[in-house]
């Protein structure tokens, strides 16, 4: 498992590099807290960050998004003394357009990620110690949110973002703050 998240990581790396190196302009940065809710779940807190890059050789308005994203979630019942811990670390990449308004910006994207998730249960007196599964999955994703600048170079946001996922498709409700040059 760790040759292939070695794997999947430099495979991201050298898809980044591709992109920056095809950009003519550093877009800004944005970060985020994410309010999750996935199947069979109850809703939970993450973070997330994300770059913009732009480029000439793209229309107009389309941004590229590298991005990673993370959250994790534990449950303890007490007694029969069982804990329970999911978690998943995403790294991907997205396309955006952001319609040209004055005011607040709606804009809307989707693109791919790499979920790595993984679950652990341990249960003494059920007889489950410290048992854990992990996963590799990709998934396509779609977003739209508007931005609200504050200043020429900040801006806060909110954003509705889905990731499909066979049976573990997340809904994302994303707040944040976004910094360009």
């Amino acid at each position: 498992m760790r040759i292939l998240l070695r794997l999947c990581l430099v495979t991201v790396l050298l898809l980044l590099s591709a992109v920056l190196a095809r950009a003519d302009g550093f877009g800004g940065v944005d970060l985020m807290t994410s309010t999750v809710m996935q199947k069979h779940q109850s809703s939970f807190s993450g973070l997330a960050a994300r770059a913009r890059l732009s480029s000439t050789s793209i229309v107009e308005g389309f941004e590229l998004s590298p991005f990673v994203e993370y959250w994790r979630t534990s449950t303890t019942v007490d007694p029969p003394d069982v804990t329970v811990s999911r978690k998943d670390a995403t790294l991907g990449v997205g396309v955006n357009y952001r319609f040209h308004r004055s005011g607040w910006q709606p804009y809307v994207g989707g693109g791919l990620g790499v979920h790595f998730l993984s679950s652990k249960v341990n249960a003494p007196g059920l007889g489950i110690d410290d048992r854990s599964d992990s996963v590799t999955r990709g998934g396509l994703y779609g977003l739209v949110g508007a931005g609200v600048p504050l200043s020429d170079h900040v801006q806060n946001f909110i954003e509705v973002e889905y990731h499909h996922l066979p049976d573990v498709s997340q809904l994302k409700v994303n707040m944040g703050i976004g910094w360009k040059p």
